[in-house]
């Protein structure tokens, strides 16, 4: 594990990952709560993200000879991580810079209704970013939307999986998931 990605892996057990009894998003009890949000908007955290988050998705887009044109997804919690991901991207290969974007929950109750925001135009190929993947619901739900607004989806970027089942749905949809921590290296 490199220096950044240890620094990173520490920084998530301080801030964004705890143990109990909790209820999840999707309504499971759980014995694990991880809070990546804590993390990605944490300056030290953002930068880590970008970092790695960069280094991983360029990776795979030079091994597949992929053209992306952009980052986002659902809002709240994929917002830090596109910006931190679209922003080292900017910074160390300007050439490949990717836009970035956000997926509201619903659409805008005004102006042009729209429901994704910022840097995204139909056509474009992008990557779909969550900060941490349970039943993979956020996820496929910002997919549909990207989907229906005329995106094409390339892959999906998580921060963290949490190895339970969500990988799996999101990849039955012919999107391949790429983590940069599973629960089982995370803990």
């Amino acid at each position: 594990m490199s220096e950044s990605a240890a620094a990173l892996k520490s920084l998530l057990l301080k801030k964004s990952v705890r143990t109990g009894t909790f209820t999840l998003a999707s309504g499971k009890e759980s014995d694990l709560y991880i809070d990546c949000r804590v993390t990605a908007l944490d300056p030290f955290g953002a930068l880590l993200i970008g970092e790695l988050g960069w280094a991983a998705v360029r990776e795979k887009i030079q091994a597949e000879g992929l053209k992306i044109d952009s980052i986002g997804g659902m809002t709240l919690g994929a917002d830090p991580i596109s910006l931190a991901v679209g922003m080292a991207s900017a910074k160390n290969h300007p050439d490949e810079a990717l836009q970035v974007f956000t997926v509201r929950k619903e659409p805008k109750g005004h102006g042009r209704g729209k429901q994704i925001e910022g840097n995204f135009a139909e056509g474009q190929t992008v990557i779909v970013v969550d900060d941490v993947i349970t039943t993979g619901g956020s996820t496929l739900k910002a997919i549909e939307v990207i989907e229906r607004d005329g995106g094409k989806v390339a892959f999906a970027l998580v921060l963290v999986d949490r190895e339970e089942g969500g990988r799996q749905a999101i990849e039955a949809r012919g999107i391949p998931v790429l983590a940069l921590y599973s629960r089982s290296t995370l803990l």
